[in-house]
């Protein structure tokens, strides 16, 4: 099994028809995902060829979803469309929102987010700014290489994209169940702990790693959440303890307030929940290692 995204997932690609998206589009073909359209608005009636797989462009999501049956979009849509790319999606029913693109203002994010938790469909919503949903050897929805990993009973959530990618290939080896990137902006549409619970559900995901940074307190609310209510093991990294004080880094989300949102207040926090924490990320994976082992 898998969260969010399974073989029988059927994808659509807002903004298949611009660079980004026909440069994944080809990838997510690659990984096997079912991609069953595009939608470009003004586009509609054409098709993309992608090494011998044409795809159809529809002109809105309810069009592809009323022909395909799609239940997944991937948006690779400009910062300044993206809301309404995402309230698009929201409004035609469809189930899983996995976003891409980087730049969106955050007022945007929580106009778009809000709206998908009180939508009578209540959709999922990835990112934004974030690599996007990986089922290894069933589906994948967004840009995570889809041939460093292979399938497995570990899941993993994460706020970096390029910190997925590492952890997936040094637990190759044992493989993912899913692997999601949730963005590293202020608001996203789904957090540490909702990925979380979905893990704890899911019978086979076995043990969970998670990777948070610098700044909020997401990291935090998410050890309350495990030390209550996650039965299945847990390695966390957060990275940024090499992170200079009073310095400003990359995401828009690694924001620390005096001790509040550093790492070292992250890793007490976790630690303090019963989640073994590791220095590096190198040295996490080989924690997951032990952990597998005495599940085995």
């Amino acid at each position: 099994m898998a969260i969010f995204l399974t073989k029988d997932s059927k994808i659509i690609v807002q903004g298949m028809t611009g660079s980004q998206g026909r440069k994944h589009t080809q990838r997510m073909l690659g990984a096997g995902s079912q991609i069953v359209g595009g939608v470009t608005p003004g586009k509609g009636g054409q098709t993309l060829d992608f090494e011998g797989v044409s795809v159809p462009v529809f002109g809105s999501v309810a069009e592809s979803m009323a022909l395909t049956g799609a239940d997944v979009s991937v948006v690779f849509v400009p910062p300044r469309f993206a809301k309404a790319a995402v309230l698009e999606a929201t409004d035609a029913g469809i189930e899983l929102i996995v976003v891409i693109t980087e730049g969106i203002p955050v007022q945007d994010t929580v106009v778009f987010c809000a709206h998908a938790r009180t939508s009578s469909v209540g959709p999922r919503i990835i990112g934004p700014n974030c690599p996007g949903v990986i089922s290894p050897g069933a589906s994948n929805a967004g840009i995570i290489p889809a041939d460093i990993t292979g399938p497995g009973r570990i899941g993993l959530v994460s706020k970096s994209g390029t910190l997925t990618y590492q952890m997936m290939f040094e637990l190759r080896d044992i493989g993912f169940s899913t692997c999601v990137g949730i963005g590293g902006d202020p608001v996203i549409g789904t957090t540490h702990i909702e990925a979380l619970q979905s893990f704890e559900n899911d019978p086979d995901t076995a043990a969970v790693v998670m990777i948070g940074e610098i700044g909020g307190d997401a990291e935090e609310r998410a050890a309350d959440y495990i030390k209550a209510n996650i039965t299945k093991p847990v390695i966390g990294y957060i990275a940024g303890f090499t992170a200079p004080e009073g310095k400003t880094m990359g995401h828009a989300g690694a924001i620390v307030s005096g001790s509040s949102g550093t790492a070292a207040a992250k890793k007490d926090a976790l630690e303090a929940a019963g989640v073994q924490v590791g220095t590096t990320p190198s040295d996490t994976a080989e924690l997951m290692r032990e952990v597998m082992k005495s599940l085995s």
